[in-house]
């Protein structure tokens, strides 16, 4: 079996050995970079399976590195940042991420991370054949397994999260989600704090779908939590 492969792309040499170390002794395969264009190369000829990207770097910062590797590839990718504060991290995961950590950070937590992300794109690549059905609603075509959505003919660009949360409604029209349900599906993590995060994946969802008055994909049930009303 091939060593599950870990990117770590920071400037930083102090705390990309210090994560290096960590993971080594998970058992997994670390890559090494000191900037975002390294990273980018790294992910399109190498086998990743998870990045940890800094933010700011040298060459191409990790906004920029996250939007090239989503062109092609589908594997989670954390971020990794000394800004801390609350729009700073949703802005991240607005931006691609899957996870946000924030320096100084606790190395176990990270480990901790990177294990429940794994086991989230694990659980998502041996999901049963029925969860692969193609769903044409109302003009929206979902594709789980080429990950695309077309709304009217037109193909929409997604996050990873964005498009998972779109499945999980669209393949269960009219039933409500509430958000804890949403974050433990798609997140593949226990409810704690998720509500926001949600929150703003859903809005930069409908955003992207092209939401109007009349036409209104994701419909809130007050009180309760979202479902899709195609």
């Amino acid at each position: 079996m091939k060593p599950i492969t870990i990117l770590i792309a920071d400037d930083e040499t102090e705390i990309a050995d210090l994560m290096e170390l960590h993971l080594l002794k998970e058992g997994y395969r670390c890559i090494k970079v000191s900037d975002g264009l390294e990273a980018v190369r790294v992910v399109r000829t190498e086998p990743v399976d998870l990045a940890i990207l800094d933010i700011m770097m040298p060459n191409m910062d990790g906004y920029e590195a996250t939007q090239l590797i989503r062109q092609h590839h589908h594997l989670p990718i954390i971020f990794l940042s000394a800004k801390t504060s609350d729009l700073d991290k949703i802005t991240g995961l607005i931006r691609g991420a899957d996870d946000y950590v924030t320096k100084p950070f606790n190395p176990m937590e990270l480990v901790a991370r990177v294990n429940a992300q794994l086991r989230r794109a694990l659980q998502f690549n041996s999901s049963p054949a029925s969860n692969t059905a193609v769903v044409d609603i109302g003009g929206l075509i979902l594709d789980p397994e080429q990950r695309t959505v077309l709304v009217f003919g037109k193909q929409i660009e997604l996050t990873p999260k964005e498009f998972d949360i779109l499945h999980l409604l669209a393949s269960h029209p009219k039933k409500v989600f509430s958000t804890e349900n949403i974050f433990e599906h798609v997140w593949g993590e226990a409810y704690y704090e998720g509500g926001n995060t949600v929150m703003v994946h859903i809005r930069t969802l409908r955003k992207k779908l092209g939401e109007d008055n009349t036409n209104k994909w994701i419909k809130t049930v007050w009180g309760v939590g979202y479902t899709f009303n195609g």
